[in-house]
């Protein structure tokens, strides 16, 4: 099969996803409480950014976590690193040094719009960072947050134990790999208007995912039966 069929399938496993539980997800109306697993391989998308038939949207993003063996991150633990906190000294805000997700969004952001030259400095620098550099930060987290929020999210619920062979890791490695235009004839690609083309990143504008590991690498097509088996289990919304 080619990969446009084998494209074809993913969104179709994807739609049976989505019809599954009940739409997509946005973090900015979720918590902790909203019924999360605790383990799993999500999908970001983005408004704006379609399929190249125009039939639906087209996936910006492939992640996971509790990759390392006996790491205890829970599924909602990462993806309220890529959306931020809600109050505290910086409310709306976040850490895009805690999320790798957060930090080429900002960087974007910073490309596309007016921002102190003093973010540009500090942006991505070092693990963490002094109080005057996450005041002068905040408007950009808190903007990063906004455009994260308001991305549309699939799940999958995949229980299996954390480690580098999990079900989890060969979903989103090949996932990505499958996803992305990297060095290929350019199946779905980014609009003219996605604002990962302002990353200054080549893995993402080349690709057109919000990811750079596994851009480069060949997909193994058997992973889509790893999924299609995982959604299958999916108990419908009512």
């Amino acid at each position: 099969m080619s990969r446009s069929d084998d494209l074809n399938r993913l969104y179709a496993i994807l739609d049976e996803l989505r019809l599954k539980t009940g739409g997509y997800r946005y973090l900015g109306r979720s918590d902790g409480r909203s019924g999360w697993p605790q383990r799993g391989v999500y999908f970001f998308f983005e408004h704006g950014e379609r399929r190249q038939d125009g039939q639906g949207l087209r996936v910006v993003r492939v992640g996971t976590h509790a990759i390392s063996t006996a790491s205890q991150t829970t599924l909602w633990r990462r993806l309220s690193q890529h959306k931020g906190q809600i109050g505290g000294a910086y409310p709306a805000g976040g850490n895009h040094r805690g999320s790798i997700f957060r930090l080429h969004v900002g960087r974007a952001l910073l490309s596309s719009r007016e921002h102190s030259g003093r973010i540009r400095r500090t942006w991505g620098k070092g693990a963490s960072a002094d109080r005057e550099v996450l005041d002068a930060e905040y408007p950009l987290e808190r903007d990063v947050s906004q455009f994260i929020r308001n991305m549309p999210l699939l799940w999958v619920n995949i229980p299996d134990p954390a480690g580098p062979e999990s079900d989890r890791k060969v979903i989103e490695a090949n996932a990505i790999a499958l996803l992305s235009n990297r060095g290929k004839l350019a199946v779905d690609p980014a609009s003219s208007k996605w604002l990962g083309l302002c990353t200054g990143n080549l893995a993402i504008f080349e690709s057109g995912l919000w990811n750079i590991d596994h851009v480069d690498e060949q997909y193994e097509p058997l992973f889509l039966d790893i999924l299609a088996q995982h959604v299958q289990g999916v108990r419908p919304e009512t």
